[in-house]
């Protein structure tokens, strides 16, 4: 940051009283700028049918990680709620109806200062179509998903943590809610924005 965005005078990084870390200041009319995580909101969209389970993914056409499959997912807005932007990401990047149920996963990714959630999602239909930001959205099996053209870590995990618990569910078991501090970048290069 270089100038405020309340008076356009140039900021300066310092501590402000009673504050423990830097922060962009201004000394023309004394404005704090704090920055703070963005929030990455998504959703697991399924569709089951005849006993068998496919999970929805978009092909970026854009970058970071162009060409690479995602769960549809993107930057949070202002005045809306997480499960609103879950909703909205699903219908611009898959066109997608959906159900949303719980909150599954959050992921938090302080090296690019975001934090990742996941809804799970029921599909209402199949009319689903690729968006702007996709080159294609397609349904998976289990046994299908292409984990080495998988864009980020977030959404590997998260689909890790859905097809352990999916699988668990046949046996008793339950979809349990996951959370997971990513703390290393991945080894290829990338800003984790997904929106």
């Amino acid at each position: 940051m270089k100038f405020c965005s309340d008076c356009a005078h140039p900021v300066s990084l310092s501590i402000p009283p009673g504050d423990n870390r830097p922060r962009y200041v201004c000394s023309n009319c004394g404005a704090i700028h704090y920055q703070n995580p963005k929030m990455v909101l998504g959703s697991i969209p399924v569709w089951e049918e005849d006993g068998e389970m496919r999970i929805l993914l978009c092909r970026r056409a854009i970058e970071p990680r162009h060409g690479y499959w995602t769960l549809p997912a993107g930057f949070m807005e202002n005045n809306e709620t997480t499960a609103e932007a879950a909703i909205r990401e699903t219908v611009e990047e898959a066109g997608a109806n959906i159900q949303l149920h719980e909150l599954f996963s959050l992921l938090n990714v302080p090296h690019v200062h975001q934090v990742h959630m996941f809804y799970r999602a029921t599909l209402l239909d199949l009319n689903y179509a690729a968006g702007i930001e996709s080159l294609e959205v397609k349904m998976f099996a289990a046994d299908e998903i292409p984990w080495d053209e998988i864009a980020f870590q977030t959404v590997s995990h998260t689909l890790k943590f859905f097809l352990a618990d999916h699988q668990a569910r046949m046996t008793g078991g339950a979809y349990r809610f996951h959370t997971l501090d990513i703390l290393k970048p991945a080894p290829y290069p990338e800003a984790l924005n997904i929106d």
